[in-house]
């Protein structure tokens, strides 16, 4: 369940995303909190280059395993406007993170890309449970879905 007390990160998850849609590139945005609340790094989506692999959560995940022990990844919570793709579940999976939040599911972004008749995506979309089937998620958050939706329709429009 999320509490009241975590929209705020998801809300800067959103803030981040739209940021990385000003930048010209695809609007994702994600944060890592430690267990004990402390935001301990963020970033946004960094494929407009041409490394299709530049994803927030992917790098929360490397910057993770350089920065924190074991334990403080297993204690430290990601938020993220959109649920992680099979790549960035793996990463997280790999390197020991704990719990996921994500504003925005998968399959909602897969028929909102559907419906502006953007092509799918080489990589096939999977909860992030069938990858990394011991990580808790929670998500999506339907508070903040259609600010993201719009987000993406500015982005492929």
């Amino acid at each position: 369940m999320i509490e009241e007390s975590e929209l705020p990160h998801l809300r800067r998850c959103v803030e981040l995303a739209r940021q990385a849609l000003e930048a010209g590139d695809e609007p994702f945005g994600s944060v890592l909190v430690s267990g004990d609340g402390a935001v301990l790094a963020e970033d946004h989506n960094r494929v407009a280059g041409g490394d299709r692999t530049q994803h927030p959560e992917f790098a929360l995940a490397r910057w993770s395993a350089a920065h924190l022990t074991p334990g403080e990844r297993a204690a430290a919570t990601v938020y993220t406007s959109g649920e992680h793709c099979p790549m960035c579940a793996a990463a997280h999976a790999w390197v020991g993170l704990g719990r996921i939040v994500y504003a925005a599911s998968s399959e909602q972004l897969a028929g909102w890309l559907s419906e502006l008749g953007v092509p799918a995506p080489p990589v096939r979309t999977l909860p992030i449970n069938e990858v990394a089937p011991g990580v808790t998620v929670e998500g999506p958050v339907p508070e903040l879905a259609e600010e993201i939706r719009e987000l993406h329709r500015r982005c492929h429009s």
